[in-house]
């Protein structure tokens, strides 16, 4: 039996909860499937930083190196730790550490869900660029507290970074519909989405079974909101791609079925998963939160290990569950519920 080693990071407020409710689907799966997830537990949180002083211990990063994915539930308590304290010292020292360049995001309408929008239907898969550009961190304030202040947040555009995130989109766009879409805003940035789209066209000659159409982040985001079945693959930068993915994640109904990876696509370092509907502190605990966006992520980590079979059990049991209208309706079920449906669809 194939054993995988799991480092499991609930973090913050529903985080826990879904955590648990994937981990309880995922197991089931496994056990169907004829594979064994070993979970290590990690308590990083912004619990911890409060006791601590930091989101997670120095050797976080080494400690996490051996196993063979993390799964994530969500980080944020900003009551307590503000958001780019626990965004900074956890979340993307990791995307970083391990190369998980590539954020993705499927977009689709599961059967039973409403989305805010008519539509003959979508299946959109957003591809974020997810270790550089506007959040690489480039940058400082100088006379902090004093009318002079100034601060400086530098981009950062590399060939490499930029190519690799084009080339991974490429080939998704190959193994799917044969459409990419790839957003800019080169008419007001005229060096970084420039370089991007230089760099997107040189590229296209390689796939030549690949329709490449330009976007404006501002035109796309019109798109998606009124023809959003024209898009097929989506690439845009750490910034566009984190806008477009929300809106994404509202078209198909809200952020409760929001999944996402992050991707090492070279395997040499585990890859992260996590539903990216955020803490939600004022509901933890309370067995209320959707976990759907959650086990659709560690679906997607089936995926990735191998075990196709398995995740694409856990992906049309979900969408058996809602078609049957549960999980479809804002404290419609519980978690435990919602979960135990799921469960039951796996068989």
């Amino acid at each position: 039996m194939t054993n995988y080693e799991i480092a499991l990071i609930p973090g913050d407020g529903i985080g826990v909860d879904v955590t648990d409710a994937t981990l309880s689907v995922l197991n089931h799966a496994a056990g169907l499937y004829g594979f064994d997830l070993a979970t290590t537990r990690f308590p990083w949180s912004c619990a911890w930083y409060l006791e601590h002083g930091s989101m997670m211990p120095r050797d976080g990063i080494d400690t996490l190196r051996g196993f063979d994915a993390i799964y994530l539930g969500a980080v944020g308590w900003p009551e307590t730790v503000a958001d780019a304290v626990s965004l900074h010292g956890l979340l993307l020292p990791i995307r970083k550490a391990f190369a998980q360049f590539a954020n993705v995001r499927p977009h689709r309408l599961l059967d039973g869900v409403e989305s805010p929008l008519r539509s003959d239907g979508f299946d959109i898969l957003c591809i974020r660029e997810n270790t550089e550009g506007e959040y690489s961190g480039a940058g400082g304030r100088v006379h902090q507290g004093t009318p002079d202040e100034v601060a400086v947040e530098t981009s950062v555009f590399t060939r490499t970074g930029t190519e690799r995130i084009l080339r991974f989109a490429f080939e998704q766009a190959r193994a799917r519909r044969g459409h990419l879409t790839s957003v800019t805003k080169s008419n007001a940035q005229k060096y970084s989405m420039v370089f991007w789209d230089e760099l997107t066209r040189e590229l296209a000659g390689q796939y030549p079974d690949v329709t490449v159409s330009h976007m404006h982040i501002d035109a796309m985001a019109a798109r998606m909101v009124m023809a959003p079945e024209t898009l097929d693959v989506v690439v845009a930068s750490n910034l566009f791609g984190d806008i477009l993915t929300d809106l994404g994640a509202a078209i198909q109904g809200g952020l409760g079925y929001a999944a996402s990876a992050n991707i090492c696509p070279d395997r040499t370092m585990p890859s992260m998963f996590e539903p990216v509907h955020g803490s939600a502190p004022d509901i933890a605990g309370q067995n209320i939160a959707n976990p759907i966006a959650a086990i659709w992520s560690g679906a997607m980590m089936l995926d990735h290990l191998g075990e196709s079979r398995a995740g694409a059990a856990v992906l049309a049991a979900i969408e058996r569950t809602t078609a049957r209208g549960i999980g479809t309706r804002p404290g419609g079920q519980s978690t435990d519920a919602i979960t135990a449906a799921i469960t039951s669809e796996l068989e």
